[in-house]
């Protein structure tokens, strides 16, 4: 069949996670109270880091631009899927799934960098503290920070850029709640598998390439605190800990998600909520639940 004869298509249907209407009603509120502690969260920590000056260390400055990123990453598919859940409208237009499968890898990308940055901050901090303010100094945290952004993008445009080589004419649709490469990718009518390898060892090798490092580091840093186990390291261990559960929540995901062809096996739209939705609402508990200084900080601006 020419390529004159291929209808393209205009738009995708989004399946959701179940058609059973109980169902969607308990995801909605779930969804929305997930939104809210996000919002609620990730605003909180960036108010106190601004007006604390207390908290001017590259540690709570990076911490802040992660509370900006989850913002964003879940502001990319979240008010899309309470909008979907309540008028029951799934449609998504093609160029809307184009954009929306952009900004999600593009702002995912970026905080799988910032958090491998947080991590290297950390291990300079615990293993190299002599060395840490000459290393971590503002200019290059601000370089390091805009090299994650600039990261994100060259990654996402890659991706963006292999999809819409595709050609898409028959089925439109998706057994998911958002677009995302891997069930996009299987609409296709044309043969991918070139384009699915080149998608795994992208967003697969990132995902794994970023875990990798993290896990090398804090394996580092145990490996230091191993010898001086008093009370501020015993801190600082536990502290590393929840990072390490909060690093595993949202690249264990990823990796089993990208780190093979779209084709070989359907992926569970229930997986895609843990590292969507799960992990950016736990990262503002996870990352300043147990730093004391931040506690007070918070304090301090509730009294004020």
């Amino acid at each position: 069949m020419g390529q004159d004869n291929i209808s393209q298509v205009t738009e995708f249907i989004l399946l959701g996670l179940s058609d059973t209407q109980e169902l969607q009603l308990l995801f909605f509120t779930l969804f929305l109270l997930a939104y809210a502690m996000v919002l609620l969260g990730n605003l909180l920590i960036i108010v106190t880091v601004r007006t604390d000056p207390k908290l001017s260390s590259p540690m709570y400055f990076l911490l802040c631009n992660l509370s900006f990123i989850d913002i964003c990453y879940t502001s990319v598919t979240i008010p899309r899927v309470l909008v979907a859940l309540l008028s029951g409208h799934k449609a998504i237009a093609f160029e809307g799934c184009m954009a929306q499968l952009f900004f999600l890898h593009f702002v995912g990308s970026s905080e799988m960098f910032l958090l491998t940055v947080m991590a290297f901050d950390r291990y300079t901090a615990i293993c190299r503290p002599l060395h840490y303010t000459a290393i971590m100094a503002r200019g290059a945290c601000w370089a390091l920070v805009a090299a994650c952004w600039v990261g994100g993008f060259t990654h996402s445009i890659v991706q963006t850029v292999l999809i819409l080589q595709l050609p898409f004419c028959g089925p439109n649709t998706i057994h998911s709640y958002f677009c995302d490469v891997p069930p996009v990718v299987r609409l296709a009518c044309a043969d991918t598998t070139l384009t699915e390898w080149l998608m795994a060892s992208n967003s697969g090798l990132i995902s794994l390439g970023c875990f990798l490092v993290l896990v090398a580091s804090y394996a580092l840093i145990l490996a230091k605190l191993r010898a001086h186990l008093s009370q501020g390291h015993w801190k600082a261990l536990s502290t590393c800990a929840s990072h390490v559960m909060a690093v595993t929540l949202l690249f264990m995901p990823c990796i089993f998600t990208y780190l093979r062809p779209a084709g070989t096996l359907l992926t569970s739209r229930y997986v895609c909520v843990v590292y969507t939705i799960f992990s950016p609402m736990m990262n503002p508990l996870i990352y300043t639940l147990r730093s004391r200084e931040m506690k007070e900080s918070m304090w301090r601006l509730w009294k004020r």
